[in-house]
């Protein structure tokens, strides 16, 4: 098993909680991850037909036939457990007691936030970020790597992604979508999903998709919920401060994986992806999904936003901590001084309220431009380090 970087955040949640929540998308790795740091406890899985009737009919005798704590998979099943596990845990909040996993987002994480606030430490599980799965990072092939995408199963059992990521798609579609959602129309759906993916780094355009895909404005913002809460698509903000008053509202689509978003866009090999249309966009999907990841992985929030001007001017992402700070992207492999139009005009407006500019691009070297650090993007995570 690879060793996962968000180990050090389940030390930390271990000792300060009586239960920790891992969440995040299905075959991310999150029963690998707590079946193996809390090797010590019993695991029970919800998935599990006979467990599941247990738990529902007598939901205290379960609980009391694990008093020690245990492992529970896919909680989100049952819903109703929540509610007798805070008592549990009021009488003996043990930290570390219980580990609870679920792969949708808004079931598990709202019966969380009504039964169980203070109690319970929080951490969202993405695919592999790139420095986890491979530590060689400047010898492998960028192309080969957003096209396999970084979801474990690929890697592990060293699978085909043409083969994997239709057969996730579809256990995704018939066994996710019909609970979180009352979809009538399956093929609907997946032709929803792959408008999306042809959307990548495309401000949100609700009226557009719902028109391409026959379906009401308001179902084409229910499904984009569906696609957040599962994990598959998030939506970047733009930045909240209004420099110049030209700031834009909209938010931008990405996905979490670039793998299954070439294949919802038919590309079927790395070679080409090298000459695809989409190539750009899905690099900077790639690069602004590592950054989420490093941050989740820390038990940060992802505080990452774009910034644009009416005039089309933009900075991909805007990295807020204590400062604000700009980060170009750019897909070619050779770096050129116009890639830096955006974040000059970044910081021609921002000034002491901005940190050091960067830059990821898809070359190999590393360097400083005037007051430009500049990076490859095999050393995205360097980024998120940048002051």
């Amino acid at each position: 098993m690879l060793q996962r970087q968000s180990e050090q955040l389940l030390r930390q949640l271990q000792r300060s909680f009586p239960v920790i929540a891992v969440t995040g998308p299905r075959q991310s790795g999150k029963t690998t991850l707590c079946r193996s740091f809390f090797d010590k406890k019993t695991y029970v899985s919800f998935e599990n037909p006979d467990v599941l009737e247990r738990v529902t009919d007598d939901p205290r005798g379960f609980l009391k036939s694990h008093v020690k704590g245990a492992i529970f998979d896919e909680v989100q099943r049952c819903p109703g457990i929540l509610s007798y596990l805070q008592q549990v845990v009021d009488e003996d909040p043990a930290p570390g007691r219980f580990i609870l996993t679920g792969s949708q987002q808004f079931d598990l994480m709202s019966g969380i936030t009504q039964t169980l606030a203070g109690r319970v430490g929080t951490l969202e599980l993405l695919p592999f970020s790139y420095n986890e799965w491979n530590v060689d990072a400047a010898e492998n092939d960028l192309d080969s790597v957003m096209f396999q995408g970084l979801y474990p199963p690929v890697h592990d059992r060293g699978l085909d992604p043409l083969l994997w990521y239709p057969n996730y798609t579809r256990t995704y579609i018939e066994r996710d979508v019909r609970k979180l959602t009352n979809v009538q129309n399956l093929a609907a759906f997946q032709r929803f999903v792959r408008l999306c993916a042809g959307r990548i780094g495309n401000l949100v355009n609700y009226s557009d998709l719902a028109s391409d895909c026959g379906i009401t404005h308001n179902t084409a913002k229910s499904w984009m919920a569906v696609l957040q809460a599962s994990y598959l698509v998030f939506l970047l903000q733009p930045h909240h401060k209004n420099f110049n008053k030209r700031i834009i509202k909209t938010p931008k689509l990405y996905f979490y994986d670039t793998g299954l978003a070439c294949w919802l866009l038919s590309i079927q090999s790395a070679e080409q992806l090298n000459s695809h249309a989409m190539r750009g966009h899905l690099f900077e999907s790639w690069i602004i999904s590592e950054l989420v990841k490093k941050r989740f992985n820390r038990g940060l929030p992802a505080n990452l936003y774009f910034w644009q001007d009416r005039a089309k001017i933009e900075v991909d992402v805007i990295r807020e901590d204590a400062l604000l700070h700009p980060i170009e992207i750019k897909s070619g492999s050779t770096f050129r001084t116009e890639f830096l139009k955006g974040l000059n005009r970044w910081l021609s407006l921002a000034g002491d309220s901005s940190g050091t500019p960067c830059l990821i691009y898809g070359g190999t070297d590393s360097f400083t431009h005037k007051n430009t650090r500049v990076l490859p993007w095999h050393k995205v995570e360097d980024a998120t380090d940048i002051n």
